[in-house]
């Protein structure tokens, strides 16, 4: 294999790809990238055996059919090091790589092509598309939830959910509930759900959503892709059930509140900074027109801070984990938010109030 290639033409597509590769790996092959030379056209390839990703980058003249593996850091160094500019000559077979460039030469150990895992196709039984920005949107909205080393395997990801022209995201740690809705374009029958992994869900806001660009979702019995015309991410989904998340959704309560949303943020952040640092409890008192939020921790020591909002309803007292509260309260974009409430025992649930497609659920705790 050998072609010529323009530094910045390739430079960032490495970077993605370098993201994506496990630095430490059992399997040596899995720390290269495949490069595919087919015309003009060079495909990258990295992958981890869980996720994979592929990179397609137009050269500048056509050459021959030719495949190589190549370490991904330090074909990366190597192109970040180069001048802006700088054209990049690259000949490769199974065993070694010599890349040119000006006066600069490097020689690196390539390993055999066909030694290089290939995320199974499958067959995509659903496919829709959503512009980038409403999808990387809906993620940063309620990929929050999602658990971390959780033995419930199935709560390290989010659950995918697609019926007739929508798209629904789920995200729960068990503790806490995020949920989504956004409008596509797919006229199938019934209802198709998928549970991505945590790490193949936090890749797709890195890879797309900088524009407005329509992004290709395809769902098969053990896959996800999300492709464009240059970009390719796939996802091993993860074999299990997702919980029943509508039966923990609580009907609207009786008591209503509204609250500015920036100025209920900074009262909790400033009360928080007194609350037991193990369990994080904030205790909310919501008074005629006013809620008053108290934290204490085991040094005696106590915060107190009032914030107006709009509430007619009767005297309420209840706890929350200080943490779930301020996630939700970083991720909404609208001025103020709806946090209704049956009563101190029950769970709450928080609107944007210009948003009616995303809601979250936050169970009281005991402190």
């Amino acid at each position: 294999m050998k072609f010529k290639v323009i530094r910045e033409g390739i430079l960032k597509p490495l970077q993605q790809l370098a993201g994506l590769v496990e630095r430490r790996q059992t399997k040596p092959i899995l720390a290269n990238i495949l490069l595919v030379l087919d015309g003009n056209a060079l495909t990258l390839t990295g992958t981890d055996t869980e996720v994979e990703l592929r990179a397609r980058i137009q050269l500048g003249e056509e050459y021959p059919f030719g495949r190589a593996t190549l370490p991904a850091k330090k074909l990366l160094d190597i192109c970040k090091s180069l001048p802006e500019g700088a054209e990049l000559l690259i000949e490769a077979d199974d065993q070694k790589a010599l890349l040119r460039s000006g006066r600069s030469k490097f020689s690196l150990v390539a390993l055999p092509p066909d030694d290089f895992p290939d995320l199974e196709d499958g067959q995509f039984e659903v496919q829709f598309s959503i512009q980038q920005r409403y999808l990387r949107e809906l993620i940063e909205k309620t990929g929050f939830a999602m658990a971390q080393q959780d033995v419930r395997f199935y709560l390290n990801g989010m659950l995918l959910e697609v019926s007739e022209n929508n798209l629904r995201a789920v995200a729960t740690d068990g503790h806490r509930l995020a949920l989504g809705d956004r409008d596509i374009l797919w006229q199938g029958a019934g209802i198709r759900q998928a549970v991505v992994p945590r790490k193949g869900i936090l890749e797709i806001p890195k890879l797309f959503g900088s524009d407005d660009g329509e992004l290709l979702i395809s769902l098969s019995g053990n896959h996800l892709r999300a492709e464009t015309a240059d970009l390719r991410f796939t996802s091993k989904l993860l074999d299990a059930k997702y919980p029943e998340y509508g039966r923990v959704l609580p009907k609207p309560g009786e008591r209503y509140i509204v609250a500015d949303r920036d100025a209920l943020r900074q009262c909790l952040l400033r009360v928080g900074i007194l609350s037991n640092e193990k369990f994080r409890g904030v205790r909310l008192t919501f008074q005629c027109g006013v809620l008053v939020a108290r934290a204490s921790n085991p040094e005696q020591e106590e915060a107190e801070e009032s914030v107006v909002v709009d509430y007619n309803g009767a005297d309420t007292e209840i706890a929350f984990n200080i943490g779930y509260l301020l996630d939700v309260l970083g991720v909404v974009k609208s001025e103020s938010v709806s946090i209704s409430l049956a009563d101190a025992n029950n769970t709450a649930l928080i609107r944007e109030t210009v948003d009616d497609k995303t809601l979250y659920v936050v169970m009281p705790m005991r402190i």
